[in-house]
């Protein structure tokens, strides 16, 4: 479902006086118009991938509708992305549309198909607007205005053919900055004023709700409010129980207040969601904690597991807890100012760009203000060393600790230093049982490994604390190290205060550091989509990609992190530009589709660009691909294609990557690869989300769509090279053979079971033995496209397929690279 492309030509006075539309027609047309924009639901565009069933099947991309019904044309898939299925059905992407107005011929009026949006409106909206700009042309001397014009009919038949379309537009609903998006998208940029004010009248006027959309609407704003009541009553609770600002509650200390609710009954229920909230989360009870997330889901279980109204005892829950800790704890100064510095760590991480320094400096910074203030005055050495694969020297433990930072008088003896597990220590022992450890003086241990080695072991004396550093899954990931070796004062021991503290620090640091590493494999994502979308699509000149950096209300910035240019070379920017929107009019629709989270296109000095959001799990904007198409003023149709098909599978993995980082997902891997190297290597994501899509299509086909094929006595010789490829990479053992060097013998392994081995197939795995090389070499010189060109639909699947698996052997090869030249 896309915007239709209007042709270009002129027109004259007479033509435009004869499409001026009498009052009564303006009339009925307007009519039209807001029955089609009410029909919609209004919905902006959807480049997310990863839609729910609620969410409608759009596509920004030009998409013919029945290209997902002929296999020939085009492949999808059904299922969402991020599950062990595929990518959704939607065809994410941008029409190719022009940003600058162009003249319609016969009598259309001046017209133009300038911006893009997804809502699907009506033929005769559009002949309004049409109808009512050429009237207005006339009068005022032909005055250009630009428009969108819409295909209504691809819409109708999707409601005609699934009737949960139309439902799920009917529940679609528009932000403030969407809907003036869409208005400037319906009405163009060159629309005059009295025009715009005739529309805004006739939408004032003629918007009609029912009584029935109007309860509806009531009871979900009153719900949604006593959501979002409840969720700021939960924080609020959790920020006064957590007083010490350790970013956690003590799972029994929570468990010792909710036994006294509801007497004998609230502890069988309290029972029964503590040993749910265990299952659910194995490491949380191994840790003992509640993050607040975790906190919010223990008191919904518990609330789920007595009779009656659930959000009535919910409430009474939430009271009675309140009042509970009220009696409890006192909310001090000292809560106030440690709740500061460990914002400011948060701070740091989200305005780096994908940089650790600034981090690392919060913490620091943090340690020695809470020792100032509230220690003190003690001197104290802090120190951050987390987890790596130990790959030059294994003997000594699969993992060590690598110290990534550390206070500035300890640098010399420390940054940068290995700790293996063979080594004295107590670091891997607090790794192990997932808990602190405190030692108060570190001279009577006797299992303290000391980095500096110019004292002598008569002065090393001090205290010595170790915490693990958990990420979203409680899992250990590093620890955070303080002692006071450097003290010269005999009572340079941690109190209990300033323990929980350091708990705290490492649950901001824990925030941070994955919230930086986010951002780092979303920008893999983006450089591996890039690479895969530069040599199909010649026709565009340049690609930048911003990061939002958050601010109050509209004050946020735009990092520029990575510039293409029209050869696709790339320039990582390690200290980004950053944008400001007072600063930088020229880019205003950079900062228009931030505030939409909708595509944007414009025309600047005559480069046309399409600005494309990445989307964060809430649908807010994350990053933003800014696309210049030069003077072409749309893509050809096969690039248009491949650039949709880009957007959407970057989409798709960047959603995986942010449902990694929530403690209540796992992450979904799917292939071989993704379980050695983790997360090392995001730009898999980005293969393996279009190797679920070939597959599925691949499943959809039988015996009986290779018919074409078969039929060939001596078929083209693009299509006996890929199934040459195909069956090689299955088969390596067939390589020279007659089955796969003669055609009579190759075409009969296009059956049933060649569709199931290329569906299980991993090209990741370590019993691949082929090498990509000589799938290669049967393939090289074929540009892509020719492969579209033939006539069967299994053989540009195949050719598709054989890519991808290609692009994920080259990326499993060049870890194992990595892994032993690191």
């Amino acid at each position: 479902m896309g915007m239709s492309e209007t042709e270009s030509g002129g027109i004259s006075k007479e033509e435009t006086e004869a499409a001026e539309p009498s009052a009564s027609e303006v009339s009925k047309e307007g009519e039209d118009a807001m029955s089609a924009v009410e029909s919609t639901g209004l919905e902006a565009t959807d480049l997310d991938g990863e839609l729910s069933s609620e969410k409608p099947e759009e596509s920004i991309l030009g998409s013919d509708p029945e290209a997902e019904t002929k296999p020939e044309e085009d492949y999808t898939s059904d299922r969402e992305p991020g599950s062990e299925g595929q990518v959704s059905q939607e065809d994410s992407g941008v029409t190719g549309t022009s940003p600058e107005a162009t003249s319609t011929t016969s009598g259309e009026g001046a017209v133009t198909d300038t911006d893009v949006t997804d809502s699907q409106q009506d033929t005769s909206a559009a002949e309004a607007v049409r109808e009512t700009s050429a009237s207005n042309a006339s009068q005022s001397d032909q005055q250009t205005v630009s428009e969108t014009r819409l295909q209504d009919e691809n819409l109708l038949h999707d409601m005609d053919s699934d009737p949960s379309v139309a439902k799920r537009f009917a529940a679609s609903c528009l932000t403030l900055p969407q809907f003036i998006q869409l208005m400037d998208n319906f009405v163009g940029e060159d629309i005059s004023l009295p025009i715009v004010k005739r529309l805004t009248a006739f939408i004032k006027g003629e918007y009609k709700q029912t009584k029935e959309e109007k309860m509806k609407q009531r009871e979900k704003v009153h719900r949604m409010s006593h959501v979002a009541q409840r969720k700021q009553l939960l924080e609020a609770l959790f920020e006064k129980w957590d007083s010490k600002a350790c970013g956690s509650l003590d799972l029994e200390e929570v468990i010792a207040a909710l036994s006294k609710f509801k007497g004998h009954m609230g502890k069988e229920a309290l029972m029964k969601a503590k040993e749910e909230l265990c299952s659910r989360y194995p490491q949380l009870s191994k840790a003992g904690k509640l993050s607040p997330k975790a906190f919010q889901i223990f008191l919904d279980l518990i609330a789920s597991k007595f009779t009656g109204n659930e959000d009535e005892t919910m409430d009474n829950l939430v009271s009675f807890l309140t009042t509970s800790v009220e009696q409890s704890h006192i909310k001090s100064l000292q809560s106030s100012a440690r709740r500061k510095w460990l914002q400011d760590i948060q701070k740091a991480a989200e305005t780096c760009g994908t940089s650790m320094e600034p981090v690392y400096k919060a913490v620091i910074k943090a340690l020695s203000q809470d020792m100032e203030a509230h220690g003190g005055n003690k001197t104290v050495s802090a120190y951050i060393a987390l987890l790596e694969e130990n790959q030059l020297s294994p003997e000594q433990g699969q993992v060590l600790l690598r110290y990534m930072a550390c206070t500035a008088d300890d640098a010399p003896y420390i940054l940068n230093r290995v700790l293996h597990r063979e080594m004295k220590g107590i670091s891997f022992a607090a790794i192990e049982q997932g808990k602190p450890i405190y030692v108060p003086r570190v001279q009577h241990h006797g299992n303290i490994h000391f980095w500096s080695s110019d004292d002598p072991e008569e002065d090393k004396k001090g205290s010595l604390l170790v915490l693990p550093l958990y990420d979203a899954h409680w899992r250990v990931f590093g620890i955070l190290g303080l002692d006071t070796l450097r003290d010269q004062s005999h009572k340079s021991i941690f109190l209990t205060h300033e323990i929980t503290f350091y708990e705290g620090v490492c649950h901001a640091f824990s925030k941070a550091y994955h919230h930086v590493c986010m951002r780092e494999n979303v920008l893999q994502v983006a450089v591996t989509a890039l690479d895969w979308l530069y040599p199909r699509t010649p026709s565009i000149h340049a690609v930048t990609i911003y990061l939002v950096e958050p601010g109050t209300d509209k004050n946020y910035a735009l990092c520029k992190m990575i510039t293409t240019d029209n050869t696709g070379q790339k320039e990582i920017h390690r200290s980004p530009i950053v944008l400001l929107r007072e600063e930088n009019l020229l880019r205003d629709y950079l900062f228009k589709c931030t505030d939409s989270s909708e595509v944007t296109l414009t025309s600047i000095y005559g480069e046309h660009h399409i600005a494309v959001p990445l989307h964060d799990l809430s649908r807010q904007t994350l990053g933003i691909f800014d696309i210049s198409i030069g003077q072409h003023k749309k893509l050809p149709p096969q690039e248009q294609k491949d650039l949709q098909k880009m957007l959407k599978m970057a989409q798709a993995a960047c959603s995986e990557i942010l449902w990694r980082f929530l403690e209540e997902r796992e992450p979904t891997q799917v292939l071989e690869a993704e379980h050695v190297a983790h997360l090392r290597h995001a730009g898999i994501l980005f293969h393996r989300f279009m190797l679920q899509e070939l597959r599925e299509c691949v499943l959809k086909l039988s015996a009986e769509s290779f018919a074409i094929i078969n039929s060939w006595v001596e078929p083209p010789a693009l299509v006996h090279e890929v199934v040459k490829a195909v069956l090689l990479l299955l088969h390596p053992d067939w390589k020279d053979s007659e089955e796969i060097e003669s055609w009579s013998q190759c075409k009969l392994k296009l059956d049933d079971n060649l569709i199931q081995e290329i569906y299980c197939f991993d090209p990741t795995a370590s019993s691949v033995q082929v090498q990509a090389e000589l799938l290669l070499d049967l393939i090289t010189g074929v540009p892509q496209p020719a492969a579209w060109q033939q006539d069967s639909a299994p053989a540009q699947y195949l050719y598709q397929w054989l890519q991808t698996c290609l692009a994920l052997m080259e990326i499993t090869k060049s870890q194992h690279t990595e892994q032993n030249h690191p």
